[in-house]
């Protein structure tokens, strides 16, 4: 009785034990030579330019800006490494460290109040950095150094050192393929799709939905939302391409297309909708490329007086090129049959052409046409 309750403890004691060892790095050798480098040049930048620009200071660089020089080469997508960040959080932990040293007489008390009066400026004005905190205890417990200078110090090292090394990092980083700063991006899905998306998200995860968990969690990520949402997005399709293995859209898609051109009426697209029981058609040009699609809705939303009356009118009837939609979803014939779940059930596309090589459409397919390849899937894991 005694050893069934305590091996509960212990494995919950083992796991905290785990925490204490180090974490694996998911970055190639490549990356890590690239960081290093970077941090070694714009270290050297921000020095000599400082002594350039100030030769009588006799402190070119303050230790924390090699903390700095770590989030920017090391971790340049983190938030905590943004411009602002790293310009105004250093700049205000200097400005609340040194307002402590004056006000405050005992070291041993302004340096704690310091650093915690430093993240909650950070905080208030958006910029957290970590190494902001090393600054505020930087000019508390600096010396001479710092109390020659005064306020000054707020400006020189400190303001300058920090737009030198970001300076730095701008140009490194961006020529050696990394964004920075790094601005929110859509991942790369191999998919041409044009026009405001209006997701019904039924099995994806929104933006809305990410905040609401971050929200919930309640504690700072070194991660910005945009990357989140990607690396989800990323996994869950990483997951779809293992559940359909090495298939692609080529083998599921329909060669038998049932299509329209710009020129038709509206009342010959009509008459194939109902002829076909099809939910949308999509729209070729004479070298049969996608030019758009025209869906039940687009139809229903012209019937009406005007386009009866339109038709009495020898010439004059409404075409399919004045109703269709500019939204359109394509994927290359070789593309993974994955691509296609978010696009169908998420997207709210009912079908999605296919393209060859030439960007003609070769095929296409539909909502229904993936629910099939889900079934033929289930059973044949089943089985």
């Amino acid at each position: 009785m005694f050893f069934s309750r305590f091996n509960p403890m212990r494995a919950t004691f083992t796991q905290w034990l785990h925490g204490f060892l180090p974490q694996p790095l998911p970055t190639g050798k490549l990356e890590r030579l690239r960081a290093v480098i970077g941090a070694c040049i714009g270290l050297f930048v921000t020095a000599l330019a400082t002594h350039v620009l100030a030769p009588q200071v006799a402190t070119w660089l303050i230790a924390p800006i090699g903390a700095s020089a770590v989030l920017l080469f090391c971790v340049p997508s983190s938030p905590l490494a943004q411009p602002w960040a790293v310009v105004g959080g250093n700049t205000v932990s200097a400005l609340v460290g040194i307002a402590c040293f004056h006000l405050v007489p005992d070291v041993l008390l302004a340096a704690p109040l310091a650093g915690c009066l430093a993240i909650g400026a950070m905080f208030a004005l958006r910029c957290l950095h970590p190494p902001g905190g090393a600054v505020a205890l930087t000019t508390v417990l600096g010396g001479n150094a710092v109390i020659d200078a005064g306020w000054t110090f707020a400006l020189m090292p400190v303001a300058t050192n920090s737009l030198l090394i970001v300076t730095a990092a701008l140009l490194y980083n961006n020529l050696t393929g990394r964004r920075y700063p790094h601005a929110p991006h859509a991942a790369d899905r191999n998919v041409h799709a044009t026009g405001d998306p209006t997701p019904n998200a039924r099995l994806g995860i929104t933006e809305q939905d990410l905040e609401a968990a971050l929200v919930r969690y309640g504690e700072v990520l070194d991660v910005s939302r945009d990357d989140l949402l990607a690396i989800v997005d990323d996994a869950r399709q990483l997951a779809l391409q293992r559940h359909f293995k090495e298939r692609s859209v080529g083998e599921l898609m329909s060669t038998r297309i049932v299509f329209v051109s710009p020129r038709d009426t509206l009342e010959h697209a009509r008459e194939l909708l109902l002829r076909y029981r099809l939910q949308s058609l999509p729209v070729l040009d004479d070298a049969r490329r996608l030019r758009g699609v025209l869906a039940q809705e687009d139809v229903l939303r012209q019937v009406g007086w005007s386009a009866r009356l339109r038709q009495l009118v020898p010439g004059a009837a409404m075409r399919v090129e004045e109703a269709m939609q500019q939204r359109v979803a394509a994927l290359d014939v070789a593309a993974p049959l994955a691509q296609l779940v978010p696009l169908l059930s998420d997207g709210g596309y009912h079908q999605v052409a296919i393209t060859g090589k030439d960007g003609e459409v070769v095929g296409v397919v539909s909502q229904s046409d993936l629910v099939a390849a889900l079934c033929e899937q289930r059973l044949e894991s089943v089985a």
